[in-house]
């Protein structure tokens, strides 16, 4: 198996669940998240502004020296993703560039709701590539500007090239990509999205604006709002392709994880030490 960079994919590559959370881009959290036990941490762009120099600033402060040298990784123990703030229909595919470039290892696509859409999310995580390469598809749109993610990464340029690929699709790639499924439009899609779009990684389900299209909004526990959860993730389970659920706790883990959840959010909490619980619970019900 692959000596992974990203530990999110590395633990859906051994058949766990990460567990991971939005945060804010902040150097406090990121200092925080260090040593939080945490597989992964989505920057938060979306809903509280995109401000690239924090991320910058995060990511540099979420690294942690001892862990490294201990570990013999130059990656972080907490593997950093942003979401970007772009809906899928907007596109913005430059967001997504900037947070690679500096040396985030996947991106959170909101309101992915179209094959088109699907397409353009991982085509920005992609460098180019000529046509009779393989691999092709997805094409590639992603400019070369990868100085600071190759450092960031602990790798040489040439080496981070052939990394800087999107998994599954590239078996030895270390970008994930995540697309949330955020509304009927996308729940009708789903299933020609994932025979149509290789290379997305996990489907993250968006209840929060799902709920509110439902007509129930934040009643995130509504059968109608339950029933259409339950759609997603039965396609997914069809597709073989991981499926996310954005607010895991104490109370509803081991329920998540029986219907088929492989990639846990939860919310920030100041005490980390229910995190081995919560992975205890996640591990032994799926």
């Amino acid at each position: 198996m692959t000596n992974r960079l990203n530990g999110i994919i590395s633990r859906l590559e051994r058949g766990e669940t990460p567990i991971s959370l939005f945060a804010p881009t902040n150097i406090e959290m990121a200092i925080e998240l260090q040593d939080s036990g945490y597989d992964g941490v989505v920057f938060e762009g979306e809903h509280r502004g995109w401000d690239i120099s924090a991320l910058r600033d995060s990511l540099q402060y979420l690294l942690n020296r001892g862990q490294i040298v201990g570990s013999a990784s130059v990656a972080p123990a907490v593997t950093p993703l942003a979401r970007v703030p772009a809906n899928g229909v907007e596109r913005n595919q430059f967001l997504a560039k900037q947070a690679l470039d500096l040396g985030c290892y996947g991106i959170v696509w909101p309101h992915i709701s179209t094959v088109d859409e699907a397409h353009n999310a991982v085509s920005a995580c992609r460098y180019p590539r000529l046509k009779d390469k393989p691999l092709y598809e997805p094409a590639g749109i992603r400019g070369d500007g990868p100085a600071q993610a190759a450092r960031y990464w602990g790798l040489s340029q040439q080496d981070y090239y052939r990394k800087a690929d999107v998994w599954p699709l590239a078996p030895e790639g270390e970008i994930l990509v995540v697309i949330q499924i955020e509304d009927t439009t996308g729940i009708s899609n789903l299933r020609d999205i994932l025979r149509n779009v290789p290379g997305i990684g996990v489907v993250l389900i968006g209840e929060g604006d799902l709920s509110q299209e439902l007509g129930y909004p934040r009643q995130t526990e509504h059968p109608a709002v339950l029933e259409a959860m339950a759609e997603i993730v039965a396609t997914c389970r069809e597709e073989g392709v991981v499926v996310g659920h954005p607010h895991a706790g104490r109370k509803n883990t081991e329920r998540l994880a029986q219907e088929g959840y492989r990639f846990m959010m939860c919310a920030a909490p100041r005490d980390y030490s229910g995190l081995a619980h919560l992975r205890t619970i996640a591990g032994t019900a799926s």
